[in-house]
């Protein structure tokens, strides 16, 4: 087993919170249950706790690490291992697609930064093509708005748009004692696995943001406000939708089907 990397001080601009109990990383690595000669990704690895029990798997590992001052100890660490390549990178500018010319699909990993974290996943969305599965660990609160269901304050944008391209599973809770130094919320396992066979509708994704994005820009308004400009109150109608609810009550289809009618207008 390789040595993990030296003591670091973790830095509040990286958003870092180094993961140190040993039950939740075999958790974890339990959960994602990697197998000889899969294409993993690791964002963010930190000081290696996780990267210690992925790397020696047999499996492809590239992670990507934006922290300068973590490179030589990660290299050092964990370059005895075939599959291990290090790219000192940010995430949020990183080009996911360079990584799948082999043809493997993509098994994401990673204890994302809090402040980064709802970005960083609605870019992984646009390479849901490549990518077999994701298991991240992010605050409470975002786990929950990404496995939300309508009717609740939770439900928004960001489940919306996940729930479009993935199946979104809550696996476990995470609490703020795991961490080095200790955050001040909760965090969560959460796995997003891509659709292969989508159980919903198709429709322009760009159209579906765009009015997912308008119904919930002011949620105390009803759609007929909201959605002014995009569809009118008739035609929410013609779809079986009352115009004077807000957008929490709406179920994904409905989105998609006001979706698909404001695309036909234009």
């Amino acid at each position: 087993m390789a040595k993990r990397p030296g003591t670091h001080i973790p830095r509040k601009r990286f958003g870092q919170n180094f993961l140190v109990d040993q039950g939740v990383i075999d958790r974890i690595a339990n959960a994602i249950g990697i197998q000889e000669g899969e294409h993993l990704v690791e964002i963010g690895p930190g000081q290696g706790a996780l990267t210690e029990r992925l790397a020696p798997t047999g499996c492809r590992l590239d992670v990507i690490e934006l922290d300068r001052d973590l490179v030589a100890g990660l290299l050092a660490a964990f370059s005895i291992y075939p599959g291990f390549k290090l790219h000192s990178a940010d995430a949020l500018k990183f080009d996911f697609s360079s990584l799948a010319e082999d043809g493997r699909p993509l098994r994401v990993v990673g204890n994302l930064p809090y402040n980064i974290s709802t970005p960083l996943i609605f870019k992984l969305l646009e390479n849901a093509a490549i990518i077999q599965d994701m298991h991240f660990m992010l605050q409470l609160e975002v786990v929950e708005r990404l496995a939300a269901q309508p009717g609740g304050k939770a439900w928004g944008r960001l489940g919306i748009m996940a729930q479009y391209h993935c199946q979104v599973e809550h696996l476990f809770d995470v609490p703020p004692a795991a961490f080095n130094p200790p955050p001040k919320v909760q965090s969560a396992i959460v796995r997003l696995t891509p659709w292969r066979a989508s159980p919903w509708s198709q429709c322009e994704e760009s159209e579906l943001r765009k009015v997912v994005q308008a119904a919930f820009a002011q949620r105390r308004k009803t759609l007929r406000n909201n959605l002014k400009g995009l569809i009118d109150g008739a035609a929410l109608e013609a779809l079986g939708i009352d115009p004077g609810c807000r957008a929490e009550t709406l179920q994904l289809s409905q989105f998609i089907e006001i979706a698909n009618a404001v695309n036909e207008q234009t």
